[in-house]
């Protein structure tokens, strides 16, 4: 299975462009594309409508949009009912009132992102291809950081968890067996609950983070010929650089007679930070829609490479 993140500055067409990629496609495979940007317009490219879970738009496509809000509610709720069940004890600090500024927290987004990119990813093995539309620069370099970032505060954890049981287990040598109305103190590790969590999520980052930096995951970054969008585009080829993802394609979206010479320009500099990575041109054109003059993409028809 490959895996397509398309990304970059918001408004630079990511959605279209990841739309025209998964009709590719889905000519040959089976493709589900994804919305994780939170001003969904896939369901509109599409001409349908996209309720929780999955859309079938054909036999070969499925559509789907990811409901930010809801989501961070359930990773939440999960988080405080894991904290509430292994630390009962604790709720005669009420702690209640400070589960429920929680939501305001920062990386509760980023979190609720991550897991569902690897519950799709873990899930949805009857695709060929997952294309996942990502919300603008900021958010996507930030979900995408943090498995790695995470990998590191749990291995940190799982230290600090053993030293505890050590001292547990020094405590429990010189004053005999220890209990509590709660949990039953536990000294092997293999028996202790909270070193099991925090293995079974190392596993679970780890494998997510080897499938992010892989040869199936692929990172496509759009971006427009003016000063803004190159600028935000640079410091996400360095983002990538440093987290090790697989820049695999460049898209200069909304190309016009008007603006080919920034155009080039854009182009120049892109190709300066991506040397070996293939850059396709997409133009816009006027036509007639309804009567009416509009706006369209002129989306090449082999814009992912067959290699792919």
């Amino acid at each position: 299975m490959k895996i397509l993140f398309f990304t970059g500055k918001g408004g630079v067409g990511k959605s279209t462009m990841a739309a025209a990629s998964a009709w590719q496609l889905s000519q040959k495979s089976r493709v589900l594309i994804v919305s994780l940007d939170p001003a969904h317009n896939l369901g509109d490219i599409f001409g349908t409508v996209i309720k929780d879970g999955k859309a079938k738009f054909t036999d070969t496509l499925y559509l789907s949009e990811v409901n930010l809000r809801k989501l961070s509610r359930e990773y939440l709720q999960k988080e405080i009912d894991v904290l509430s069940s292994t630390y009962r004890y604790l709720q005669v600090l009420n702690l209640d009132n400070y589960f429920s500024i929680l939501k305001y927290s920062p990386g509760i987004e980023e979190y609720a992102l991550l897991t569902s990119i690897e519950k799709t990813i873990r899930d949805e093995t009857d695709f060929d291809y997952i294309i996942f539309d990502t919300p603008p620069t900021g958010l996507t370099l930030r979900f995408l950081a943090l498995p790695k970032v995470t990998i590191t505060w749990i291995d940190r954890l799982i230290g600090i968890r053993r030293q505890i049981l050590e001292k547990r287990y020094t405590i429990h040598r010189i004053r005999g067996t220890l209990s509590s109305e709660e949990t039953v103190l536990d000294y092997k590790e293999e028996d202790d609950d909270i070193l099991k969590r925090l293995w079974k999520l190392s596993d679970n980052y780890q494998t997510l983070n080897r499938t992010l930096c892989g040869s199936d995951c692929n990172v496509i970054l759009v971006f427009n010929p003016d000063i803004l969008s190159l600028r935000e585009s640079q410091r996400l080829v360095e983002g990538l650089d440093d987290l090790g993802l697989p820049l695999r394609l460049l898209i200069n979206n909304k190309v016009t007679e008007a603006n080919e010479e920034m155009a080039g320009y854009v182009e120049k500099q892109m190709k300066g930070m991506a040397q070996d990575v293939p850059l396709e041109r997409v133009h816009l054109s006027k036509t007639l829609l309804d009567g009416r003059e509009g706006t369209l993409y002129d989306v090449p028809e082999g814009i992912i490479p067959d290699s792919w």
